[in-house]
C-alpha cells in the first residue's frame, strides 16, 4: 500500500437509480452472502454527496536529520518483494533513507520464515537491537510475543510493531490501521466495477486482523448496492500462516468464485494475492489490490491490466513516520490509529478505471465514514 494519496476535490455528484423492493439482509450460508441471484448489473443505493473539498490534507513536514539513526526492519514472512504488505514496510523505509539521511550501512532487513517459531522471532529481533540497531519495526502482528520478551531487555531501542499493541512495554510504538474502513471502499468499488453484482474476497489465514478487511469490504459493497452476491474464501485456518504465502493456492480460490458467477474479486492474501490476480486475468474478472498500490508492483505487472484499485493500507506512511518521529524524539505525534481521517487507509486510482463519477462516489462514502455518520464494522 506507497504514496500519500491526496484528498480529491470532487464536485457534488447526482445518480438517478432505481428503486428497491427491499434490502434483503445477509443470509450467511457458509462461505457465500447471498443476497441476489446474481447475473445482471446492480441496483444501487443512493450514495451520499461528496464534499465540495478535501477531508483531509498533509502538511509540509519540518526538516529531519535521521543521520544518526541506525535502522532495521524485522519483516513478515515473503520478505521485500511480496507486491503487498512487507512492500510497502519496505517503501517506508526507502522513502526515510532519501529523505532523512539515514544512511543506507545503518539499515538492514531481515526476513521471517513460513511457519518458524517464536524463538526465530526473538532471535532476530535481538540481532538487530544488540547489532547497535536503535530503530527497530517488526513488520506484523506475528511479533508481538516475541516483543514482550525482547524490547524490555534493549530499553534503548525504539521498536515499531505493525498491526499489534505490546502493553506495559514503553519502548514498543504500536502501529495500527482501520484496514475495514479502507476496505468499504474497496467494496464500493467492486460493486460498481460488477457486471454481474457478483464479487469476492479471498483472505489469506482466517484470523481477526483479515476478517477486518471482510467485514469492511462486504459492507462497502452491500452500502453501494444492497442485492449484491459477495463469495468469501479464507485460504488457511488460523495459526497457518502459509496462507500469505501460497499463490496457487490464491489462485484455485479466486478462480472458484469466478466459476460462480463473481466478476471482482478483492484479496488479502499478502504474496497469495499474485494468484488471485491470474486467476482473475485468466478468467476475464477484475481484482483489487492490497497494502500497496499493487497496479504499479513489478512483481504482477503481467495482471495489472485487470486490478482496477488497491485498498491502500499505508505501512509505508507508518514505517516512514516512525522513523521521523523517533529523529524528532515526538513519538507523541504519530496517530492512534492510521484510519481514513489520517490517509492511513484508502484507495488507488492508478491505471484509469475509477472515473470522476465513482471518485465522487468514493469521496462521499468517505466523507461519511470520517464524520461518523457511517460506523464501519470490524467483524464480519
Amino acid at each position: 500500500m506507497r504514496r500519500h494519496m491526496r484528498g480529491v476535490a470532487v464536485a457534488a455528484v447526482a445518480l438517478s437509480v432505481m428503486s428497491m423492493a427491499a434490502c434483503a439482509k445477509d443470509s450467511g450460508g457458509g462461505n457465500t452472502s447471498n443476497n441476489s441471484s446474481g447475473g445482471a448489473a446492480c441496483e444501487y443505493a443512493t450514495p451520499p454527496t461528496a464534499p465540495a473539498t478535501s477531508a483531509t490534507s498533509t502538511a509540509a513536514g519540518d526538516k529531519v536529520d535521521a543521520s544518526a539513526l541506525k535502522v532495521g526492519l524485522a519483516y513478515d514472512i515473503g520478505g521485500r518483494g511480496d507486491a503487498s504488505f512487507n512492500d510497502s514496510a519496505a517503501a517506508g523505509l526507502d522513502k526515510a533513507v532519501t529523505d532523512f539521511g539515514v544512511k543506507k550501512e545503518n539499515v538492514r532487513e531481515l526476513t521471517a520464515a513460513p511457519s518458524e517459531d517464536e524463538a526465530a522471532k526473538q532471535t532476530r529481533l535481538r540481532q538487530l537491537a544488540s547489532e547497535g540497531f536503535n530503530v527497530v519495526v517488526a513488520v506484523g502482528f506475528a511479533y508481538a510475543e516475541a516483543l514482550k520478551v525482547v524490547a524490555p531487555q534493549y530499553p534503548n531501542v525504539k521498536f515499531g510493531l505493525v498491526d499489534a499493541a505490546v502493553e506495559g512495554v514503553p519502548n514498543v510504538q504500536a502501529l495500527t490501521f482501520a484496514e475495514h474502513e479502507g476496505s468499504f471502499l474497496a467494496g464500493v468499488i467492486a460493486a460498481y466495477q460488477s457486471k454481474k453484482c457478483h464479487v469476492g474476497f479471498v483472505g489469506g489465514v482466517d484470523i481477526p486482523l483479515i476478517q477486518k478487511f471482510e467485514a469492511g469490504y462486504l459492507q462497502g459493497a452491500q452500502a453501494a448496492a444492497p442485492k449484491i452476491k459477495v463469495e468469501k474464501k479464507y485460504l488457511t485456518p488460523a495459526g497457518d500462516f502459509t496462507g500469505f504465502q501460497d499463490p496457487p493456492k490464491g489462485q484455485e480460490a479466486a478462480k472458484g468464485q469466478i466459476d460462480k458467477g463473481a466478476d471482482v474479486i478483492y484479496q488479502a492474501a499478502g504474496a497469495s494475492g499474485k494468484g488471485v490476480f491470474s486467476a482473475a486475468k485468466q478468467g476475464g474478472a477484475l481484482a483489487i489490490g492490497v497494502d500497496s498500490d499493487q497496479y504499479n508492483q513489478k512483481t504482477v505487472e503481467e495482471s495489472k491490466d485487470i486490478i482496477v484499485s488497491s485498498m491502500l493500507k499505508r505501512v509505508d506512511v507508518a514505517v516512514y513516520d516512525f522513523i521521523r518521529a523517533v529523529a524528532k524524539n515526538d513519538l507523541a505525534s504519530l496517530p492512534k490509529v492510521f484510519d481514513l481521517k489520517v490517509d492511513g487507509v484508502g484507495y488507488s486510482t492508478t491505471g484509469g478505471k475509477i472515473d470522476d463519477k465513482l471518485k465522487g462516489i468514493l469521496e462521499g462514502y468517505k466523507a461519511q465514514i470520517i464524520e461518523g455518520k457511517i460506523t464501519v464494522k470490524d467483524k464480519p
